[in-house]
């Protein structure tokens, strides 16, 4: 990895730290992990173990107590195994769900989950998408009624990570309903009486990542499970939106750098026109072309992320990351199985594979669409 302006010796240290464990634990094991459909728990255990799951923990809980940066290299990092399953599992947990937690938990709530959490015991889950909504989250239905000294919940949620092999899962619920802003978060244990997954789901990509339709019929939490302030869960989620975001571009940068460098290392070995692919000047412009993209949105999310890092507001910068550069991971892919040829349509292909992978990456976390809108709405100009 290229030093930036925004790295240090300890963030290089992180990013050789995750890259060699990914190498040695990740890359030769995923694909057993893709036909199980689930990343074996003594993996994250071992991550825990080596402080891995607790970078962005204030250090008066333990943690290391950094910054979105260090988000960015640990996706980047994580991205290099070509296994997007294990990614995101990891970043779900790390900087999607655990966040919550950490910004609004209780100091009895922190005590009984956080240390699990930095060790890799307790595997979180966020659940916030439902079948009709998902960047919208001001749209969500399911609800959660005050019931003696706790609180009933009842919905459905939809495309939860996590959910299926997970020890926690935070679901939002609509506790005002005179507010469209008017959402509470709770803390929600598998195993509570009414909570259930529906259906495991079937994905065309992400093979190695648990993800869940979950049923909450009368579901009862006691006071002491619920996260944060009552009504304040709407702004609690829109705090994290944007490290969210910046993940997914992290991990696809990672999984599009190795794809890149596997394809030039493909092309130049593989026989053609009395050379070799890599001699063709279509060949070589293309991926020249790929990488300086690839380098682009690098450097725009890590200065977006400092942005955020040095206390400013970063949507409109983050939102632009997340739109453009979840776009040119797919733009990179495509061109790889491409230069892949046929073989880059099979499925022994790592290309194959991180191509459906990254599919994804313009849906989840805020649709391109709505990245463009946060974007657009921050560039109007006000003629007054």
């Amino acid at each position: 990895m290229l030093r930036n302006a925004y790295m240090t010796d300890e963030l290089e240290a992180i990013y050789d730290q995750t890259v060699e464990f990914v190498s040695k634990e990740v890359t030769p094991n995923g694909d057993a992990w893709e036909e199980a459909g689930k990343v074996p728990r003594e993996v994250l255990t071992k991550m825990g173990g080596l402080g891995m799951l607790s970078l962005r923990v204030p250090t008066e809980h333990g943690g290391l107590g950094m910054g979105m940066v260090a988000s960015a290299v640990f996706s980047e990092a994580l991205g290099s195994s070509t296994f997007a399953g294990f990614d995101v599992t990891v970043l779900v947990h790390t900087d999607m769900a655990g966040p919550h937690l950490i910004n609004s938990g209780s100091d009895e709530q922190l005590a009984e989950y956080l240390p699990k959490m930095m060790s890799g015991e307790l595997i979180t889950s966020i659940g916030v998408s439902e079948p009709d909504a998902g960047s919208d989250v001001a749209g969500i239905r399911t609800s959660a009624v005050k019931d003696g000294d706790g609180w009933r919940i009842n919905g459905r949620k939809m495309f939860i990570t996590n959910a299926v092999y997970g020890n926690l899962t935070i679901v939002a619920a609509r506790t005002d309903p005179e507010n469209k802003y008017g959402i509470s978060m709770f803390l929600v244990p598998p195993g509570t009486e009414g909570f259930s997954v529906a259906t495991k789901l079937n994905k065309h990509g992400w093979l190695c990542s648990d993800t869940a339709e979950l049923v909450l019929d009368d579901v009862w939490v006691p006071d002491s499970q619920l996260l944060g302030t009552p009504h304040r869960g709407f702004y609690e989620t829109m705090k994290n939106f944007q490290n969210e975001r910046m993940v997914l571009v992290g991990m696809g940068i990672g999984a599009a750098q190795a794809a890149i460098d596997m394809t030039n290392a493909y092309t130049q070995q593989r026989p053609a026109f009395g050379g070799h692919l890599y001699d063709l000047g279509a060949i070589r412009q293309r991926m020249a072309m790929n990488q300086a993209k690839v380098d682009a949105v690098r450097a725009s999310m890590y200065h977006a992320a400092w942005i955020h890092d040095e206390g400013h507001d970063n949507v409109k910068e983050m939102s632009g990351v997340k739109a453009w550069g979840c776009e040119v991971v797919n733009q990179v892919m495509y061109d790889c199985v491409q230069f892949h040829g046929g073989m880059g349509y099979m499925r022994e292909s790592a290309i194959e594979r991180m191509y459906r992978d990254a599919r994804i990456l313009p849906i989840g976390g805020g649709a391109t669409e709505v990245m463009l809108e946060e974007v657009a709405k921050r560039s109007m100009h006000d003629p007054n």
